[in-house]
């Protein structure tokens, strides 16, 4: 798998610490509506990969935004996308599979 060099990356257990500690930053799931009614991360906005271009004026591009999906392929394209547009992206690479925090199942 290949990860462009400039998406900075962050472990899902890293990711689940900063949550525990309380850190303020917004946690973007690409994937698709049946994997989300499958399992969230519960602090988490649903926008599907292919709905993110019409969906950017939900983001803040000050905001660190960390960028999950399933295994780590469609968050990295996300982040390239959204480091494009000037956003401050992490993406967490692993996604879903290897979450091992709290998961909200449904909308």
């Amino acid at each position: 798998m290949m990860q462009s060099n400039k998406v900075r990356l962050q472990l899902p257990f890293e990711v689940k610490n900063r949550l525990n500690r309380g850190e303020k930053f917004t946690i973007i799931d690409v994937r698709e509506q049946d994997e989300w009614e499958s399992g969230h991360i519960p602090e988490a906005k649903h926008i599907p990969l292919g709905q993110l271009e019409s969906r950017l004026n939900e983001l803040d591009p000050m905001e660190l935004t960390v960028v999950v999906c399933r295994s780590g392929n469609r968050s990295n394209i996300a982040c390239d996308f959204l480091l494009a547009m000037n956003y401050n992206v992490i993406n967490m690479p692993g996604g879903m599979t290897a979450w091992q925090g709290d998961i909200q199942h449904g909308n």
